[in-house]
């Protein structure tokens, strides 16, 4: 990513969201996107035409549904940078978000537009703008034994040398966006105050999951 973002300040008051339920994109964290449809598209054109190459994702709020056209959003998301993108030849981008810092939405705006878009604020998010801010403070080796015991449990694989060489940082937030959790813990992970409150979350989400699938799908308190 050439572009550098020191803080609010660098990045503008208005930008375009795209709502996608489960989507979790964090600061310094990548996200692949397929984009087709046709306000999308018109989205990443506009981001390149426009010269800041941003969208903000954001999750629908599945308390407040809204309209299937315009569904209500979650109040806080994170803002992304283009930073590859490929043309399949059928009408689709295939492009990657980069992502820059979570924000606040204070208003959404009466555009013209097809896809929607709103007013910001970034400050209070201002650490997000600080790589590998707090990463002492995490339990890596608890995070670590939650992460062994769900692949175990559910018969995947990974790669643990590249597990282990990464930083906590890269190693929270990846492991947050790739987590198979639904919207409101999604949103909590978004929300961590910090690295090393993410990082519980992260570990007591995973931790209900096994015991919920050790007792046949039931909550461990029914």
């Amino acid at each position: 990513m050439n572009a550098v973002y020191r803080g609010p300040m660098d990045l503008p008051k208005v930008i375009p969201v795209f709502p996608l339920p489960g989507a979790l994109l964090l600061p310094r964290g990548q996200m692949p996107l397929n984009i087709f449809e046709p306000r999308y598209l018109a989205l990443v054109d506009d981001s390149f035409r426009d010269g800041h190459r941003l969208i903000g994702m954001i999750q629908p709020d599945p308390a407040h549904p809204g309209t299937e056209e315009k569904p209500a959003l979650f109040k806080i998301g994170c803002v992304g940078r283009i930073t590859q993108l490929a043309e399949t030849g059928d009408g689709r981008y295939h492009l990657q978000l980069t992502g820059i810092a979570r924000y606040h939405i204070t208003e959404e705006l009466e555009v013209a537009t097809a896809y929607r878009q709103c007013r910001v604020d970034f400050v209070p998010f201002t650490k997000d703008f600080t790589a590998r801010l707090g990463e002492e403070a995490v339990d890596r080796e608890a995070l670590l034994e939650a992460l062994s015991a769900f692949l175990k449990a559910n018969n995947l694989k990974t790669d643990w040398d590249g597990i282990e060489n990464a930083p906590n940082e890269a190693l929270v937030n990846a492991l947050a966006m790739m987590s198979p959790y639904d919207a409101a813990e999604k949103q909590a992970l978004l929300e961590a105050p910090d690295l090393k409150t993410r990082a519980e979350i992260l570990i007591a989400a995973t931790q209900f999951e096994l015991a919920k699938k050790s007792t046949g799908g039931e909550t461990p308190l029914q």
